[in-house]
């Protein structure tokens, strides 16, 4: 059984106790979070498709830590000009476990 759900913003093929880094949520750590905007359920070959999401459907997950990202490098650079400037960031995630999909 999995589920395709939309998680602030974007949308995520899960499975129960899957683990997935989404973008960072407001809430603490090992708290449960629940997310209602559920796009698809496949229950054993059983599609059910939502327009655009399914009513009463739920994912239930466990927010297991706050974490960043890889450093990601930027640099931009004109030839010939003497402009080169390098600037990087790294992203804030929050690894949550899927603990149950009702459909």
């Amino acid at each position: 059984m999995y589920a395709i759900v939309e998680i602030a913003g974007q949308q995520f093929k899960v499975q129960k106790d899957q683990k997935v880094f989404v973008h960072r949520l407001s809430a603490e750590t090992g708290s449960k979070v629940e997310f209602d905007r559920v796009l698809l359920v496949d229950n054993g070959g059983k599609i059910s498709v939502g327009a655009p999401a399914i009513e009463g459907a739920k994912v239930t997950a466990e927010v297991l830590d706050h974490v960043k990202g890889d450093k990601v490098i930027v640099f931009k650079k004109k030839r010939r000009k003497g402009y080169q400037k390098s600037n990087g960031h790294r992203q804030q995630f929050t690894a949550i476990s899927i603990k149950d999909i009702k459909a």
